[in-house]
Formats: C-alpha cells, sequence, structure tokens
C-alpha cells in the first residue's frame, strides 16, 4: 500500500514510537479562533408592541414629564416671586391696620396668617407627593414592560414588589399580594413572574374601571339625550370626564393633587391626539355605527351617542397612562367592549 495517503490511526502523544516534525510544526500557521459579539444585541425597548410605545410616548408628555428649566419657567418664576411680595405687603399692612386699631384684632390676624402658611404647606407637600407617585406608576409601568420583554427575573422580581407596594392601604388586596410575594420566590421566568402579577392584582382592578367607564358613558348618553340646551351638555360632559379621570387613577394607585392632574390631562390628551383619538382595538367604522344608528331614531339621541363614546374613550385612554403595568394577559379593552349598549340598534 502506498504511503501517500495513509490510512487515519488514533496514537497517544506520550508514545515513544510517535515523532514530532519540529520543521513543519513550526511552519505551519496557527489558527485563532475569535469570538464575535452579537451584531445585533437584543434591545428590550425595540420589541414593544406600537400601542405600548404610544403609551409610553403619552406618559412622557404628562405624568412623566422631567420639568426643565426654560425661559418661561424664568418668566413665571419672577411672577410668581412678585405677586408673592405683592400679597405679602398687602398682608404685612393689613396686620399692622390691625393692631394700631386693636392689639387683639392683630394677634387674630397673626393666628390667621399662621393657619394659612400650614395649610398651603400641607397642600404644598400633598401636590409634590401625588405628581412623584404618578411619576412613579409610570415608570413602574415602562420597567415592567422592559422588563418582560427581556424575560429578567431579577428585575421582575423587584418589580412587581414595587406594584404590591402600591396597594398596601387596599384590603381587598391582600390575597393578590400574598400570592405575589409566594411568585416571587417559586417563578422562575421573569414573564412569568409578571403575568401572575397582572392576573392577580391588575385584572380585578381593570373590571372595576371598566365599570366606571361604562357608568360614565350611559350617564353622558342619557343627559345628553333629555337636556335642553348645549351648554348644559358641555359642562355635564366635561364634569363627568375630570371625575372619570380622576377615579381612574385612584383605582390605579395614583392619587392626584390639582397639579398632578393637570399632567394627567395632558398624558391623556397625548395618547389621544397619538392614536388619533381611536381605542385599541376599535375601528372608526364600529365607532360611528352607535350614532348613524341613533341619530335616524332622534338627533338628540344620536347626540348621546356621540358624547357617550367620546367619554368612553377618553376613559379608556385614562386607563392605559394610569395602569402601573402593559396589558399582556388580556389586550387593551375598546369602545364596544366597555361601552356595549351605544352600538345596540334602539327600539322602534
Amino acid at each position: 500500500m502506498s504511503d501517500k495517503n495513509p490510512r487515519p490511526r488514533a496514537f497517544r502523544l506520550d508514545d515513544q514510537r510517535v515523532a514530532v516534525d519540529d520543521a513543519r510544526a513550526s511552519a505551519s500557521p496557527m489558527a485563532t479562533i475569535l469570538s464575535q459579539s452579537d451584531p445585533t444585541p437584543f434591545d428590550p425597548a425595540a420589541a414593544l408592541d406600537p400601542s405600548e410605545r404610544e403609551i409610553e410616548a403619552a406618559q412622557a408628555a404628562g405624568v412623566a414629564k422631567r420639568r426643565r428649566w426654560s425661559l418661561a419657567t424664568t418668566a413665571w418664576t419672577g411672577l410668581g416671586g412678585l405677586v408673592s411680595l405683592a400679597i405679602g405687603l398687602w398682608i404685612d399692612g393689613l396686620i399692622e391696620a390691625l393692631y394700631a386699631r386693636a392689639q387683639s384684632l392683630g394677634a387674630i390676624a397673626l393666628g390667621f396668617l399662621a393657619l394659612l402658611a400650614v395649610g398651603a404647606l400641607g397642600l404644598l407637600a400633598r401636590e409634590i407627593f401625588a405628581i412623584r407617585r404618578q411619576r412613579r406608576i409610570a415608570e413602574l409601568h415602562a420597567a415592567l414592560a422592559r422588563a418582560r420583554s427581556a424575560d429578567d427575573r431579577e428585575a421582575a422580581r423587584a418589580l412587581v414588589a414595587q406594584l404590591a407596594s402600591l396597594y398596601l392601604r387596599r384590603p381587598e388586596t391582600a390575597r393578590a399580594r400574598a400570592e405575589i410575594e409566594e411568585a416571587r420566590s417559586a417563578v422562575v421566568d421573569g414573564r412569568d413572574l409578571i403575568d401572575v402579577a397582572e392576573r392577580a392584582l391588575l385584572l380585578p382592578i381593570d373590571r372595576q374601571v371598566r365599570g366606571e367607564i361604562a357608568a360614565a358613558a350611559r350617564r353622558v348618553s342619557l343627559v345628553t339625550a333629555v337636556s335642553p340646551r348645549a351648554i348644559l351638555d358641555l359642562i355635564f360632559v366635561a364634569a363627568q370626564v375630570v371625575r372619570l379621570a380622576r377615579r381612574i387613577a385612584q383605582l390605579y394607585g395614583g392619587r392626584p393633587g390639582l397639579l398632578g392632574f393637570f399632567a394627567l390631562l395632558r398624558s391623556i390628551g397625548a395618547h389621544l391626539a397619538i392614536t388619533g383619538g381611536m381605542a385599541v382595538g376599535d375601528s372608526l367604522l364600529q365607532q360611528v355605527v352607535g350614532h348613524g344608528i341613533a341619530s335616524r331614531i332622534s338627533a338628540r339621541m344620536g347626540e348621546g351617542v356621540l358624547n357617550g363614546l367620546l367619554t368612553a374613550r377618553v376613559g379608556l385612554s385614562a386607563m392605559a397612562v394610569c395602569r402601573p403595568a402593559p396589558f399582556e394577559i388580556d389586550k387593551a379593552p375598546g369602545v364596544a367592549e366597555v361601552a356595549p349598549f351605544l352600538f345596540r340598534k334602539p327600539k322602534e
């Protein structure tokens, strides 16, 4: 047999019969294996659902907005300082005049001034706390979305604990919080842990929120249908929208004060603008059908249905921006789901 094509054989390196050709070994180039990082690393933000990006953009426009110093802020600060000085001078002159008339009147005025200062400081502290709490809920929403997308167990364990802490003062959530605490040590997958927390804690609150939206839409549609003046319709609709937005924020753990509520309204308006006024899962045809059917029976009834649709859509936007976690187990509801009575054909 020729030695040009030797058959492969197994041998041991410590065998005395094995000889290494140093000349050929040094002449042969050595192959080097280089590790190459993934050119497209996983980005949790890029994997988010488009509707979730819309919600986070709306939150960033209001409840999660970071205040930056600007020329407008400088102007308002200067104006506020001047107004404060003017009010202070007026109060000082009033107290001096009361002291000049009677010392007892001046003392009473000082007591009222102390009450005013304590009340103003309390209101300021409550507003700051409410704004920070609403911002915390918005940041928790975004963090849960990214932790679930990345299936990060450690982040999920910390975040579901924060989620449960939002409802410590609610006795009706005790069982859900206990279930979440048990799941934090039992569930291995981060995505599953977040789903357990959403199912146990948020789905019951979602049902309450849907009930609030349906009740507000029903009230608005009925009052509009029987109201004799259009201005009364506007006042009632505005009052119901404000009440509904505040109630939804409270159900999800927020405590909006005056300034915090204005930030919440900005987020709701931004969500309506981003989504084009359409709730997730709805089509334009679905939302117009109810108005078209009702308007054939009565023009006022058609206006009532339209105002009811508007109220329901505002409520759904408030639900989206106030919820401390994204919709994962169940899809975000639409107008036809929370207020199906607006799409039923009235009886002749």
